[in-house]
């Protein structure tokens, strides 16, 4: 078993490595590296205990023993961590294939190969970094890994190297590494009161040491997760290349600040209902400045960017009501991470791939796209309906799940929380339908008549994850329901 852990870390950084250096074949040691670890990931699935758990810290650090700290370097698998991972590792092996094609001289919006070898060192990184944060044993591992995310978001969103995409990459780095100082003050408290860096540590804390160090750790998630009033990077970081944002402000780096409040929660039950409270109302006021945004938006991609921070909003609203008492409400918040993932993911995946034969992704410019790209706009409605919560898709379930939350709650704060929540589904429902008529029905505008063909790496990448966004909320429900067990 730790055998295959390690490999599975290690596997997609040497394969970053000789990506980078290499300057021919740099897509295929792409692609080998990511298959690798989804094979390395599979195999982890069959060696696993019936209860999918599987922890070992065997790494000490000499300065910190004579504090009487347990292991801190190691591996921890549970269905939690297993949810971040599978989304990481699939997820992240799809985009490598998808990325491919998509750097290419067929792309009609960036026709060029430039920095091919630097896309694949840095992807191929970042998605070790995330393997590392879902196998996290405990927060001080967490944050390494944490912060090394940080650093291939900013490289990966400046890729182009053009002034826009630098500055996106900047002011990135700047408001996500601001939020990890409060993750370290959070860390350095927990330590000094505890001498722990176990997850379950917050518990020992005293009450109001407790509010104050989850604060701390919730301002780094706010940050990470592109949460009100941290949220305006996010958009800009749309400069970067759609195979960025489809991985790292999807289904990857985003998820990072809600899996870190989710370990939280299920590790430290008696965490403050105030508490709870705080996380909820800031998840509402998220999705609905979110939703204000949608309606000023012409690039595809920013409509993505603000839908995603609304989304994200829909985990953290599930953390809250866990907190305040509804396990409901924290499985749906817990199964939309990964519910979540395969839709989003699938959509920006179809505006990169229109981009890619149309050269445009304004919403203006583009009319009766079905025609000329039919398995774009079937992709497109199947990762739309999955993120509208459409049964059967993804998300139906996790928005099921977090209403009945909501319901368990009750009284005035359930009510207060309930209608800014449905306000929220019911608009966005609308105004998506109306984005998905706008850009693949009717007249067929000069920009969607000059749609070239979709390679193979894209449409096989596209079919995949439509058919994960049925598959996901079985696979998501039975990781969740072992967590409460």
């Amino acid at each position: 078993m730790g055998t295959i852990l390690i490999l599975l870390l290690l596997f997609p950084i040497l394969g970053a490595v000789i990506a980078g250096m290499v300057k021919k074949g740099t897509n295929v040691i792409a692609v080998i590296a990511g298959t690798g670890a989804l094979l390395l990931t599979a195999a982890l699935f069959l060696n696993l205990p019936p209860d999918l758990s599987f922890r070992t810290v065997p790494v000490q650090l000499q300065w910190l023993q004579d504090h009487l700290v347990d292991g801190l370097f190691g591996f921890q698998i549970d269905p939690l961590g297993l949810i971040m991972l599978l989304v990481v590792v699939v997820l992240g092996f799809l985009n490598i294939v998808y990325s491919t094609a998509y750097l290419s001289r067929g792309n009609k919006e960036h026709p060029t190969e430039e920095g091919r070898q630097r896309h694949h060192f840095w992807m191929l990184l970042f998605v070790a970094s995330m393997i590392g944060v879902a196998m996290s044993p405990n927060l001080f591992q967490l944050y390494i890994f944490w912060e090394m995310t940080t650093l291939c978001s900013w490289a990966l969103i400046s890729h182009y190297r053009n002034e826009d995409s630098l500055k996106a990459g900047f002011k990135a780095l700047l408001m996500t590494f601001s939020g990890g100082i409060f993750f370290a003050i959070g860390l350095v408290i927990l330590f000094v009161s505890t001498g722990s860096f176990e997850f379950s540590a917050v518990s020992q804390l005293s009450p109001e040491l407790k509010g104050w160090v989850f604060f701390f750790f919730l301002v780094a998630a706010w940050a990470k997760s592109a949460q009100v009033p941290f949220f305006t990077w996010l958009p800009d970081a749309m400069a970067a290349p759609t195979t960025v944002s489809m991985y790292l402000h999807a289904a990857a780096m985003v998820k990072a600040g809600v899996f870190l409040i989710s370990r939280l929660a299920v590790a430290n039950s008696d965490l403050a209902f105030g508490s709870g409270l705080l996380v909820g109302i800031m998840a509402v006021v998220t999705m609905l400045v979110a939703l204000y945004l949608f309606f000023y938006q012409d690039d595809l991609k920013r409509l993505l960017a603000y839908s995603t921070i609304a989304h994200l909003g829909y985990v953290f609203f599930g953390i809250g009501l866990g907190i305040m008492g509804s396990t409901t409400g924290l499985m749906g918040g817990l199964m939309h991470i990964m519910n979540h993932g395969v839709g989003k993911g699938l959509l920006f995946l179809c505006v990169g791939a229109i981009s890619y034969v149309s050269g445009s992704r304004s919403i203006k410019q583009l009319s009766g796209l079905a025609k000329t790209s039919p398995l774009i706009a079937v992709a497109f409605f199947t990762g739309m309906f999955a993120i509208l919560g459409i049964p059967p898709f993804s998300g139906f379930w996790s928005k099921f799940y977090l209403l009945i939350g909501t319901l368990d709650v009750g009284g005035t704060v359930g009510i207060l929380l309930l209608i800014p929540f449905l306000l929220e589904i019911i608009i966005a429902f609308a105004w998506f339908l109306h984005v998905g008529h706008k850009v693949f029905f009717g007249r067929v505008s000069t920009t969607a008549s000059n749609a070239g063909k979709l390679p193979f790496a894209i449409s096989f990448a596209l079919v995949v994850m439509s058919v994960l966004t049925l598959v996901a909320p079985v696979v998501a429900l039975f990781l969740v329901k072992l967590i409460f067990i």
